[in-house]
């Protein structure tokens, strides 16, 4: 195998693949990349046995085709070295792959390609066309939700349902849940749930742009697949039973608050300076007209907020974790918010006005 390639167009996908790729591995070739060149391109492909990355470009020229793989991070670092817009020649010989740059040259170890693991071929079962941006905005809405090594491992990754013309995202911890609903006219794919664990979520929102580009989600019994214009990236699922996130939701809420979510998110943020580090609870007390935030420390230390807000309820005292709130706050983009409120026991449900298919539902705390 040999080929000449421009240090830039080798460098974009290398950095795609390198995120899939586990650099301490009891499986020496899986810290490796798969080096491909057929078909007047170049295929990098880079894998851990749970996620798959293959990223391509035409942007070379070929003396002699062929695949080998060689180590990702070094490959990586010895490209990043070089100087811009620098040609890079490629040669494998023998059980060696030579990189030559003017006068440089570095001899790095191969394994066999043949060695090389894939993910098994499979098919799709739903097929769902849509824009980068709208992918990107279902997960930024949701994938913050995500529990983090929970040993209920389903709720560590995140729910994608197809229903009706709809696609869903949804995410929890067991503490908040965050829901992300997309409109497609006309969708008509069979109603079908898979959970996508948190390193593929992960990577999709590193690989996605935020525009119109349109690109293919495929569904199948035990993957997913994404395929944008230059890369196609593939992902196991979680084999498991999410949770009925439709009995979370609050329903016929009783008490409507509504505030400026600049207002309350930097309230909420000045009052966690002195919340309890490992419980993170502020008390809200409403009123007619005002919201009074108050939060306290083991070390009797106290912060106090009152903001105004549309409410004309009852009075009413709820304790929240104000991590969860300012995470809600920081990723709705709305200048107005509404919480959904019943009593002290009940969740909250969080909106923002004019954020359509966006919605939060934040457990309370006893204080």
């Amino acid at each position: 195998m040999q080929f000449v390639i421009n240090r830039d167009a080798l460098l974009k996908p290398l950095q795609m693949v390198s995120g899939a790729i586990e650099r301490r591995h009891t499986l020496p070739i899986l810290s490796n990349v798969l080096v491909e060149v057929a078909d007047g391109r170049l295929s990098l492909t880079g894998t851990d046995l749970e996620v798959e990355l293959v990223a391509t470009t035409d942007a070379l020229s070929i003396q002699a085709e062929g695949r080998i793989t060689v180590p990702a991070k070094k490959l990586l670092d010895i490209c990043r070295s070089l100087p811009d817009s620098a040609d890079i020649n490629v040669l494998v010989q023998a059980d060696n792959c030579i990189l030559s740059c003017g006068k440089t040259k570095f001899t790095l170890s191969t394994l066999s390609a043949a060695e090389y693991p894939n993910l098994e071929s499979w098919q799709g079962e739903v097929d769902i066309e849509l824009s980068r941006q709208q992918l990107r905005k279902l997960l930024d809405d949701t994938a913050f939700s995500m529990a983090n090594q929970d040993v209920r491992y389903y709720l560590n990754g995140l729910l994608f349902e197809t229903d009706n013309g709809q696609v869903r995202a949804v995410a929890t911890d067991g503490h908040r849940l965050a829901l992300s609903l997309l409109e497609l006219p006309g969708f008509n794919a069979e109603q079908k749930q898979i959970i996508i664990p948190r390193k593929g979520v992960m990577e999709i929102m590193r690989l996605l742009a935020n525009d119109e580009q349109q690109i293919q989600l495929s569904f199948g019994q035990n993957h997913i697949r994404l395929t944008d214009s230059n890369f196609v990236f593939s992902s196991k699922l979680i084999d498991g039973r999410f949770p009925d996130y439709r009995r979370v939701l609050p329903r016929n809420s009783t008490k409507l608050v509504t505030a400026h979510r600049s207002i309350l998110k930097d309230a909420c943020t000045r009052a966690s300076i002195l919340s309890n580090e490992k419980y993170r609870g502020v008390r809200f007390t409403l009123t007619p007209g005002g919201l009074h935030i108050v939060a306290n420390n083991p070390e009797h230390e106290q912060a106090e907020e009152q903001i105004e807000v549309e409410y004309q309820g009852d009075n009413l005292e709820i304790g929240f974790n104000v991590g969860y709130l300012l995470d809600v706050l920081n990723t709705l983009s709305t200048d107005l918010v509404i919480l959904h409120l019943n009593d002290a026991n009940s969740s909250a449900l969080v909106e923002g006005v004019g954020n359509v298919g966006a919605s939060y539902v934040v457990m309370p705390m006893r204080l």
